[in-house]
């Protein structure tokens, strides 16, 4: 077989960490890889940690230290070794129903990154190892989340690392698509523990994505703008269901004729206000570089205009990062100011639709419909293709609902 020959049959799989919370679950992975092996598909299987075995590896590392810092080196290590247990079980679950197969770590598949560990970014994929094992007819199972320095050590790519890790090796390979196998049957129009009207999406473009999975759709996002830099199709589905799932491209939707594609909602958002500051410039540099620096994400970000030249600056964080962020600024030196007012319990709640672009009233009516139903908005950011609010979480279920029917989300086909 040419590489070539190679590449167009190539399937490359990603299975998440819920989907091989324990053997019976495994096995019957499996059985699907055998199923989908023998009608002449080469397969390239990425797995996560089993179940929440990375939590449990952190609540490890904070118990042997007496929960001080530890070495972001050594935490890599210790993190990387939770896919390799579900790349080793994989393997031998397919070897023994006479299924040839082999195992690769971060290393052995050829996934280099950069030096930071945590959150390493893959900088090039080899993968001459990976293809001598596919000619030999096996199925590659490679541990996800993981790669390799330059200096030979290992690295860990942050949270949901291994959609990643499957959507870069898709596209090193050439793949026809990259396969994404969770505990949900796809993408929908909200989450249907909101709104049980909330309809499976058939299809959905990249940027629409990216906006949902950046607002706590079940995607990594950097997975998604991978996908989306390199046109790479993401096919999310079941991993135990026979229903069609959601297929992530770079085209225009077919359902385009609805501007609103959907509402993404992300819990568990703070706010930092920052009280009395010079109106100078450098105050947003000085304030969120120490954020930055310590791998902080801020979002929606406000400053008022200046009275008597004294201005305010308020931005969102996730409350995981509340106390951290507030003693980062209360410590830094740059900026003077004075007071810090912080607010939790609130979420962020969000119209996505590539229709919305250059198209007037969408807002308004988003406002208006809140509004209706009493809810206060704290916060509003928007982009060409995205309308969000910060509201307080109590409010989600019921602003979720209207907004739902009010932009018929839960009649089309």
């Amino acid at each position: 077989m040419g590489r070539k020959d190679i590449s167009e049959r190539i399937i490359v799989q990603k299975y998440g960490g819920s989907s091989l919370s324990n053997s019976d679950k495994i096995q019957k992975i499996a059985q699907s890889i055998i199923k989908k092996k023998n009608t002449g598909d080469l397969l390239v299987i990425v797995v996560s940690a089993m179940g929440n075995s990375t939590d449990e590896l952190v609540k490890l590392a904070n118990v042997v230290t007496g929960n001080k810092s530890s070495s972001p080196r050594e935490m890599d290590v210790l993190l990387s070794t939770g896919e390799l247990v579900s790349s080793a079980l994989m393997s031998m679950v397919l070897n023994s129903n006479n299924c040839a197969a082999v195992s690769l770590n971060g290393i052995q598949a050829g996934i280099h990154t950069d030096l930071t560990h945590g959150s390493a970014r893959i900088s090039n994929i080899k993968t001459d190892r990976i293809i001598s094992e596919i000619k030999k007819d096996k199925v590659v199972i490679i541990a996800g989340f993981q790669g390799f320095s330059e200096g030979g050590d290992i690295t860990t790519l942050g949270r949901g690392g291994s959609d990643t890790s499957a959507v870069a090796l898709a596209i090193a390979l050439r793949a026809k698509r990259c396969e994404i196998y969770t505990d949900v049957e796809g993408i929908y129009t909200t989450d249907p523990r909101l709104e049980n009207s909330a309809r499976k999406i058939k299809e959905i473009n990249f940027n629409e994505m990216l906006e949902m999975a950046s607002l706590g759709a079940k995607m990594n996002p950097r997975s998604i703008e991978l996908a989306s830099l390199n046109n790479m199709p993401i096919y999310v589905s079941s991993t135990f269901s026979e229903s069609d799932g959601t297929l992530i491209h770079g085209g225009k939707n077919m359902e385009d004729i609805n501007p609103i594609t959907g509402i993404a909602v992300e819990h568990n958002v703070s706010k930092v206000s920052v009280i009395g500051i010079e109106d100078k410039p450098g105050v947003a540099a000085g304030l969120l570089k120490p954020l930055s620096d310590q791998g902080i994400s801020v979002d929606v970000i406000v400053q008022n205009s200046s009275v008597n030249g004294n201005t305010d600056f308020t931005f969102t964080i996730s409350e995981s990062d509340l106390n951290k962020a507030t003693e980062l600024i209360k410590t830094q030196k740059t900026v003077i100011f004075n007071k810090i007012v912080t607010g939790v319990g609130l979420s962020k709640v969000s119209l996505v639709g590539t229709g919305m672009q250059n198209s007037p009233g969408y807002a308004a009516k988003m406002f208006k419909i809140l509004s209706n139903e009493n809810v206060n908005i704290d916060m509003i950011t928007t982009s060409e293709i995205r309308i969000t609010v910060i509201i307080k979480s109590s409010f989600v279920e019921v602003a979720v609902k209207n907004l739902h029917k009010a932009f018929d989300l839960d009649k089309l086909n």
